[in-house]
């Protein structure tokens, strides 16, 4: 699977595309969506920033509520520094600020593993009132602890993610944030992460009022799997994702075998290597205390020459 569409929502707000200079579309309200400032990926005669500056001097910034980052120039060769430069700058303007997503491109515009990214808190920092924060690629992603008082939702979607960013995400203190969301990846393309990485989250210590997890698109994902069967974490969650990886019949076994799941409103397995008679089993298990399980998108592993089986995450290059 590729990343084939642009975002359609973000903060509760409909995603509308800042139009370019010579446009005549009537704006809406500048509270009434979610402002996507976009680029060509390639050769454009504007840079990113300077479509900021054109928004900036067109909308009403004071009641700007989220905003949605799309292609920069080049993505491929150049992190978004001018970028994060140009929304630092402007943070007085924009007061109402509660939403951003950095990164919302496309696999034509730039395949997830070739984004080039950086040191992004810094926009935390600079955003006290941000209540939801989104990134998608992973490459020179720079992720530090950081303290957030106030951030709800945080979103790191890559085809692989270096141990230093779960490292540095573990190691944050937020204690408003309610969903985490961290597409870890595949070693081809630079996870290196283990189990260990995450057990400040796991372990229940950071976090207080998490209540939505996901960690997914891994190949690790049975050993996620077994380590969230025992993970003191799990009692406060209402929904669990451990979709779009590797996941098998045994992590899916302690799934079933460790602590009981059944307070959960939502199991996430969706893209998975499961065997028939275990997807009836989670099914039969799962929806008989109520929880609404997703085992969709189940797939057959290839094996190699010497009879191991192949598995792959649903996004990586």
């Amino acid at each position: 699977m590729t990343i084939s569409d642009h975002l359609q929502e973000l903060h509760g707000l409909p995603v509308f595309d800042f139009p370019d200079a010579e446009s005549k579309v009537e704006l809406p309200q500048a509270a009434s969506v979610a402002w996507r400032i976009t680029v060509d990926s390639y050769e454009s005669e504007e840079a990113w920033e300077e479509a900021f500056a054109r928004f900036l001097a067109a909308v009403d910034t004071t009641q700007v509520r989220a905003l949605v980052v799309g292609a920069w120039s080049d993505v491929y060769d150049s992190a978004p520094d001018a970028v994060i430069t140009a929304l630092l700058d402007a943070r007085e303007q924009l007061p109402a600020l509660r939403a951003i997503f950095l990164g919302d491109i496309t696999y034509e515009e730039c395949e997830i593993s070739w984004i080039n990214q950086g040191l992004v808190t810094p926009l935390l920092d600079a955003f006290p009132e941000l209540l939801q924060f989104g990134v998608r690629g992973g490459q020179e992603l720079k992720f530090p602890a950081v303290r957030h008082e106030k951030l709800r939702s945080l979103t790191v979607e890559t085809g692989g993610l270096d141990v230093e960013v779960v490292r540095g995400i573990a190691a944050s203190d937020l204690p408003a944030l309610e969903h985490l969301d961290i597409w870890l990846g595949t070693s081809w393309y630079g996870a290196n992460a283990e189990v260990s990485d995450l057990e400040p989250i796991l372990s229940g210590v950071r976090l207080p009022r998490l209540r939505s997890l996901a960690l997914r698109n891994s190949e690790i994902q049975d050993q996620i799997a077994v380590a969230l069967s025992g993970a003191p974490v799990v009692a406060r969650l209402g929904t669990l994702d451990l979709s779009m990886g590797t996941l098998g019949d045994e992590g899916a076994e302690a799934l079933l075998n460790g602590q009981p799941l059944t307070h959960l409103e939502k199991l996430d397995l969706h893209h998975h290597f499961l065997s028939e008679p275990m997807v009836q089993r989670l099914t039969k298990t799962f929806e008989a205390a109520g929880v609404e399980v997703d085992l969709s998108e189940g797939e057959a592993a290839e094996r190699d020459a010497e009879g191991r089986e192949d598995r792959y995450t649903a996004v990586a290059e």
